[in-house]
């Protein structure tokens, strides 16, 4: 009975084995699990033994996957087979038709079933999935010789599907002077919020309409509402780096405590977003908006962000903001800077692609 019994086991794991994929690297080792998903830097296996192992796609040799894997090439085309490799080359196996060879090369992903339908769910979210973003809150308080208060928020939130990107930020300054006679006693009160709507046009142009809202009490800005549209250019659009040009158009009005204006306005700006190391994220924005109706005036936004991942939910923030205006009401300064620093509590509903 114990004989039978360790020979089926023996044939369940020769079973096993059989079945499973199989990654051959270029020093001639061999990994048996399943496979994952691959692009054209990782490939991802499951294995018993390790876990999650990533691959360098480059140290990739040969490959021999009996299930269905998504294949799709840099050309755009997509399969759906078997994959095993022959003289160098993917053979990948069809239903209707002969293997489609391809060289490794030339694959820009592979996709397990249950991988595919993560990532088809990713091109059709739902309202609420695919959010990612973080809110950073800071706060200084003095009592004794000095008496003050000091109080900065920051929120950013991005949700980006295949072809669409929606971002979100505010950030916030109030600080007071409570000392007897101090004036003024309300030092900073600061507001910037905006949102911005991209879809693209093709894989380097996209079209874009922003609205942005500012307020400030000590220059005297009820509200400065300004939205627009536009397109842009991805200079440069890779995991790690983003690069990206716009222009475009908008109609600004200002409410002032002494007067209001409104006028149409141009718009160009770029932006960068670069991740070192994978644990810092930095953002950069410039805007410049030249006042069509007055061409010799003009309004221009600089914007520079830090965040440096702590843990999975926490990481330190640092956003700094400046913006300027060449004709503020008389007595009021021309630059309004905001710099908030603090713990960031991150937040993210983005499923793996």
């Amino acid at each position: 009975m114990r004989v039978a019994s360790l020979l089926s086991l023996i044939l369940l794991a020769a079973a096993l084995v059989a079945h499973a994929d199989q990654v051959t690297i270029t020093n001639g080792d061999r990994l048996s699990g399943l496979i994952m998903k691959a692009d054209d830097m990782t490939l991802i296996m499951k294995t018993d033994y390790a876990g999650e192992v990533k691959l360098d796609w480059s140290q990739v040799a040969a490959i021999r996957c009996d299930r269905p894997l998504h294949v799709t090439l840099k050309n755009g085309r997509t399969f759906t087979g078997p994959v095993t490799t022959s003289d160098g080359r993917l053979q990948i196996g069809t239903a209707l038709a002969a293997p489609v060879e391809a060289a490794k090369s030339d694959i820009a992903s592979l996709r397990s079933e249950s991988e595919q339908a993560v990532y088809e769910k990713t091109l059709h979210p739902g309202v609420l999935e695919e959010w990612n973003g973080g809110a950073t809150v800071a706060f200084a308080l003095t009592h004794g010789n000095s008496q003050t208060k000091n109080l900065a928020l920051a929120f950013t939130a991005a949700r980006k599907t295949l072809n669409d990107k929606l971002g979100l930020y505010a950030q916030t300054v109030y600080a007071t002077n409570d000392a007897p006679g101090a004036v003024p006693s309300t030092t900073a009160n600061a507001i910037q919020a905006g949102a911005r709507y991209d879809h693209d046009l093709t894989a380097r142009i996209f079209a874009f309409v922003t609205a942005d809202f500012q307020t400030d009490a000590l220059q005297g800005l009820n509200l400065r509402s300004v939205p627009g549209a536009g397109l842009g250019f991805h200079l440069l659009k890779s995991s790690a780096t983003t690069l990206d040009f716009l222009a475009g158009i908008n109609y600004t009005r200002e409410n002032y405590t002494t007067f209001t204006r409104n006028f149409p306005a141009a718009s160009f700006g770029e932006e960068l977003m670069h991740k070192l190391r994978g644990s810092t994220v930095i953002a950069q924005k410039l805007d410049i908006y030249p006042d069509l109706s007055d061409l010799g005036e003009y309004r221009g936004t600089f914007n520079l962000g830090t965040v440096t991942k702590i843990g999975k939910w926490l990481g330190w923030q640092n956003a700094f903001g400046d913006i300027y205006v060449t004709n503020p009401p008389l007595g009021k300064k021309q630059n309004d800077v905001l710099l908030t620093t603090g713990l960031s509590f991150s937040f993210g509903t983005a499923t793996s692609q």
